[in-house]
C-alpha cells in the first residue's frame, strides 16, 4: 500500500474517533453540583478572619494604617505559612503583638 493512503486511513480513523467521542460527551446528562462547594461557601461565610480580609481589602490603603486589618494580615500569614494549621482557626487578640 502506498503511504499516503496509509495516512489518509489514519486520519480518517482519528476524526471518526473524534466526532464519536464528542458525540458521546455531548449527549450524557450533566452532573449535579457537588456538595463540598456549598460546605466550603458556608465555612467561609461565618469566617471571622475572611470576612475581616475583605473588610480590609474593601477600604483600600486606610487598610493598612487599620490595626484590625494589620492583625487579621498577620493571622492570615501565620494561618497560611504554619504546616499543618488548621484551616477553621480563629483570630486570637495578640497576633499582631507577637509579631511585633
Amino acid at each position: 500500500m502506498d503511504s499516503k493512503l496509509l495516512a489518509r486511513i489514519g486520519a480518517v480513523i482519528f476524526i471518526a474517533i473524534a466526532i464519536t467521542m464528542t458525540a458521546i460527551e455531548m449527549s450524557r446528562a450533566p452532573e449535579p453540583p457537588r456538595a463540598e462547594s456549598a460546605a466550603v461557601v458556608e465555612t467561609s461565610a461565618t469566617d471571622p478572619l475572611l470576612i475581616e480580609l475583605r473588610r480590609c481589602q474593601s477600604i483600600g490603603a486606610a487598610g493598612a494604617s487599620d490595626p484590625d486589618c494589620l492583625r487579621a494580615w498577620a493571622e492570615n500569614r501565620r494561618r497560611f505559612l504554619a504546616p499543618g494549621a488548621r484551616p477553621t482557626a480563629r483570630i486570637a487578640d495578640g497576633a499582631i503583638s507577637q509579631e511585633n
